[in-house]
């Protein structure tokens, strides 16, 4: 298994593995819907700050994640958004998803990020050190329907202090609909 930082994606087979992992589990409308998100994160990604990271086993396409930078008005910290994130169907349970995650967090570390939040199932990303945020802690840049679902951690030795001013995410996910 080979886990990277992908500076070239082949976008076609990053948007597939979303669509098709996320419609195999949640429905077609749902992998449309990511798969559509994935296609403008892509797109945007050159100008954005953006950045992949991929598994891939033999030279396939087995997983994915992608994280924005999501900068607080009035905070020097370097703030990123883990945002979404796929395995294939056929992989679940192996371990390579968090594996993902961790090289990711230390490349993104390496690369000067103190904050990592993410929008998703707490007991899938605790398995990588993220923990449950409170919007007191880290605002969110639209209202939570799922405020349990809003995890984070530190990548430094600090331990995470409250985040000050308004957050920002990157134009692909500042839509109420995936909040």
């Amino acid at each position: 298994m080979i886990y990277a930082e992908d500076v070239t994606p082949n976008t076609d087979a990053i948007i597939r593995l979303f669509a098709e992992t996320f419609a195999a589990s949640e429905g077609a409308a749902e992998g449309g819907l990511i798969g559509d998100l994935v296609t403008n994160l892509l797109k945007d990604r050159p100008t954005d700050g953006s950045q992949v990271f991929t598994a891939t086993d033999d030279g396939t396409l087995v997983a994915a994640v992608l994280f924005s930078p999501m900068p607080y008005s009035d905070d020097p910290r370097r703030v990123v958004l883990l945002s979404p994130m796929a395995v294939t169907t056929d992989r679940h349970g192996e371990g390579i998803g968090q594996a993902l995650i961790t090289h990711a967090l230390t490349t993104l570390r390496d690369q000067g990020a103190e904050v990592a939040i993410t929008y998703g199932s707490p007991d899938f990303y605790g398995k990588t050190g993220f923990l449950p945020l409170t919007e007191d802690t880290a605002p969110a840049p639209q209202p939570l329907s799922f405020p349990h679902g809003w995890i984070g951690q530190s990548l430094t030795d600090a331990p995470l202090t409250p985040l000050k001013g308004t957050p920002r995410c990157v134009a692909a996910l500042n839509d109420p609909q995936f909040w």
